[in-house]
């Protein structure tokens, strides 16, 4: 207990994090300004579309995320290294207490799969492979790493693509009555393998929001927002037919497109942060 705690105390005042920049404008630049205190009125409720007539509650994400990741440790099981597993976990623990979802049953792992890729499950299961963790230099690229996953849980943007697949699949009117008899049935048939789902690409917008919000997220936790960028350096350096980036460069936008929206939406700022400015990485065994 007293290991722990002492990693969070580093985690939490990180080596070179301290950067100087307005993080309320950079979060205002990124996202939008702040929601405001005073209650708003409740906005008109629309019905939905069909594709997306299924009402995934956060109990229901979290069980949908519980079986995802299952399927998933059960292609790549978790790098048997205990202290990585728990380095990576507290790091993600800190960078997810900095989000408006700090309650989630928040997991992290590192799976022993030489593919360069990290995926985030439903309801708060973020698993980065082996492949991914050995090409990163410092703690600053891996909190970009497991932000941007962070913020596609936080976002539900699986939810959402389950949804309009599971709609477009069983037809809504079907669903709806399926729903009132057997809900729990419904998520387990709408979840599928974990294969299956990450072999899906979200929506171009949801990968540039997750950019984005990464950013922000591990500026918060006190990390170089510049370290998700120089991911995306490292990945757009990687040959497209290297077989090990080959499921990543078919499910998200190409790194060069990603680095240049990100890069518009912080305007000169980004270059003024530089590379790096995090503490050392757990070293793999």
């Amino acid at each position: 207990m007293r290991t722990l705690a002492a990693a969070l105390l580093l985690i939490a005042f990180p080596c070179g994090a301290g950067a100087a920049f307005n993080l309320e404008s950079l979060g205002r630049q990124l996202l939008g300004p702040p929601a405001s205190s005073t209650p708003q009125p409740a906005p008109e409720q629309k019905p939905e579309s069909p594709g997306l007539v299924l009402d995934v509650s956060e109990e229901d994400e979290i069980r949908a995320g519980q079986e995802v990741a299952t399927n998933l440790l059960g292609a790549a099981p978790l790098v048997e290294d205990e202290g990585l597993q728990r380095y990576v976990s507290t790091l993600g623990r800190w960078i997810a207490l900095q989000t408006e979802r700090p309650k989630l049953p928040w997991r992290f792992g590192v799976i022993d799969s030489m593919d360069v890729n990290a995926f985030a499950c439903p309801g708060g299961y973020v698993l980065v492979t082996k492949g991914l963790y050995a090409k990163l230099t410092d703690e600053s690229e891996l909190a970009g790493v497991l932000a941007h996953e962070i913020s596609h849980v936080i976002r539900r943007h699986y939810v959402d693509l389950m949804r309009k697949q599971s709609a477009l699949a069983l037809g809504a009117s079907f669903l709806e009555t399926t729903l009132r008899k057997e809900k729990t049935q419904v998520v387990k048939n709408l979840v599928g393998s974990g294969a299956e789902i990450f072999a899906r690409s979200l929506d171009k917008s949801a990968e540039f929001e997750a950019d984005r919000t990464a950013v922000v997220l591990a500026a918060r936790a006190g990390y170089d927002p510049y370290g998700l960028p120089a991911v995306l350096q490292k990945l757009e350096a990687l040959a497209a037919t290297d077989s090990t980036v080959a499921l990543l460069f078919k499910t998200h936008p190409d790194p060069a497109t990603r680095l240049a929206r990100l890069s518009e939406a912080m305007g000169e700022r980004l270059d003024a942060y530089g590379a790096g400015g995090g503490g050392a990485l757990y070293r793999l065994q």
